[in-house]
């Protein structure tokens, strides 16, 4: 189980030697980042058949916590750490003037999400986030266009106002319990932190956080980055690097904050995100920001999961997460050649029928068409919010279902104009094969999901048992630590 530090040493030390390798032979830069990558993911798939349901915590330099840098490996981290390693390399940067600082970049965020997906205290999850926010500023750049630029301007400033609150949240945390390492806040949380102090850490936190997860109100950047950043960072940040941000907000929930009143904001903030996502989507007339305020509804929808209590929160909103994850970059990829004006899409599907169907597929899913995947998810969620005893959560419900509703007016516009040809239009350039490929690829994994759907419940379900086992993760980390 130590070789999961390899999905975090590897691609830095890949990513430092790359441009020395780039002077000796351009063809072997050209394939050291996705070779490593893909290294990486099979180490963390190995140790996913191995983990089973016991969880690991790796001391880096023998040092014990909290003294030491500690990584804590169960199902959760070890499947997000996967999702970071395949996501990459099914998102790798094409080939350009700027090759190998883009690959660099990208694979400096394979090992920061990977060590913030198995980071076990608040510490290093800081830095690890300031190193995915960094260079996630260089792949939106990366088009080097003046829309692109104020975008990243944008973007940095609003990250560096979310970076600021959270650490001043987790500066509350260690003045209220003198320690980072998360299994040690779990102990002591709830003498030291079940307070207005812990509340108001939490929010700090969660606002914090919340940039990269789209959180409302400070997902302001999100269309502009969208509809200017390439296709695969898009897709990279809206279907990876937001998933990183929440299972940050996950780890806090379930082990250092117990208020309800921390699952009521995150509540209320998800109905928020919901409300103002679709309704933004919904009015758009440009496919890029469409999809933008689509990722930004999603995942108000994750937050609401993820505001139910229990493992039942954290099965339903693995669900939805793990759904987006596919469904987004794929809808991205295809915007690649379709972005821009709504009204320039009709007839497309006479020049590129695979990518329409594809489209409508990955559509009917977000949607929650059953038998598709994401009908499955959302059923979940709008079962265990009727379950809760709360008018709260009662309205969560019918604000997705509302929004559910909205999705299917605009994502059923557009699609319909796929099949209307315009006189006198020149359609858009067919898709690049390798962007064509790779959203089949994903379309296909969707579609195959229909199929195992209760075999991969029973597997995310007991992904969720094991996240929401707090006494299991101190006990992993400091066995001395429980009785």
């Amino acid at each position: 189980m130590n070789n999961l530090a390899l999905m975090i040493a590897l691609p830095l030390i890949a990513a430092f030697l790359l441009p020395v390798i780039n002077r000796v032979s351009s063809l072997a830069a050209r394939w050291t980042g996705p070779l490593v990558v893909l290294v990486t993911s099979v180490i963390g798939i190995m140790a996913w058949t191995q983990l089973g349901a016991n969880a690991v915590a790796i001391e880096l330099g023998g040092f014990r916590p909290p003294l030491g840098i500690t990584l804590y490996a169960d199902q959760l981290a070890v499947l997000f750490a996967i999702a970071v390693s395949v996501g990459t390399l099914l998102l790798w940067p094409d080939d350009g003037e700027d090759r190998i600082r883009q690959s660099t970049l990208t694979l400096i965020l394979a090992a920061s999400g990977s060590g913030l997906a198995l980071s076990g205290d608040l510490f290093n999850i800081y830095v690890l986030y300031e190193l995915v926010a960094v260079v996630s500023y260089g792949l939106v750049a990366s088009k080097g266009t003046p829309g692109s630029l104020a975008a990243t301007m944008r973007y940095l400033i609003v990250s560096a106002f979310g970076a600021a609150l959270a650490l001043t949240g987790i500066a509350l945390v260690y003045q209220a319990t003198g320690t980072l390492n998360l299994a040690q806040l779990s102990q002591l949380a709830p003498t030291h932190l079940n307070n207005m102090q812990g509340l108001a850490a939490f929010v700090l936190m969660l606002v914090g956080f919340g940039v990269k997860a789209e959180l409302f109100p400070v997902n302001t950047w999100v269309p502009e980055v969208y509809a200017t950043a390439p296709a695969r960072v898009s897709g990279l940040l809206a279907g990876v690097v937001s998933k990183l941000a929440l299972l940050i907000i996950v780890r806090l929930l379930v082990l250092v904050f117990h208020q309800p009143e921390a699952l009521q904001i995150m509540l209320v903030l998800g109905i928020l995100g919901v409300v103002t996502g679709e309704l933004a989507a919904w009015r758009a007339r440009d496919f890029n920001r469409m999809l933008a305020f689509s990722s930004i509804g999603q995942l108000g929808i994750m937050f609401i999961a993820f505001s139910i209590p229990g493992q039942a929160g954290i099965f339903a909103g693995l669900a939805v997460a793990l759904h987006h994850l596919l469904v987004k970059p794929a809808m991205f990829l295809l915007a690649e050649r379709w972005g821009g004006s709504l009204a320039k899409l009709a007839g497309v599907a006479h020049s590129s029928p695979l990518g329409a169907a594809l489209f409508i597929l990955l559509a009917l899913s977000l949607i929650g068409v059953p038998p598709l995947p994401g009908f499955w998810a959302k059923l979940l969620v709008m079962i265990n919010l009727m379950a809760q005893e709360s008018s709260l959560y009662t309205l969560g419900a019918w604000i997705i279902m509302g929004g559910a509703a909205l999705e299917a007016n605009y994502l059923f516009r557009v699609a319909g104009s796929f099949y209307h040809r315009a006189d006198g239009q020149t359609p858009p350039a067919a898709h690049r094969p390798r962007d064509l490929a790779t959203a089949a690829l994903l379309g296909a994994t969707l579609a195959v999901g229909m199929f195992v759907i209760m075999p991969l419940a029973e597997q995310l379900e007991g992904v969720a048992d094991q996240a929401a086992d707090r006494d299991h993760y101190v006990q992993t980390v400091n066995p001395e630590a429980l009785p």
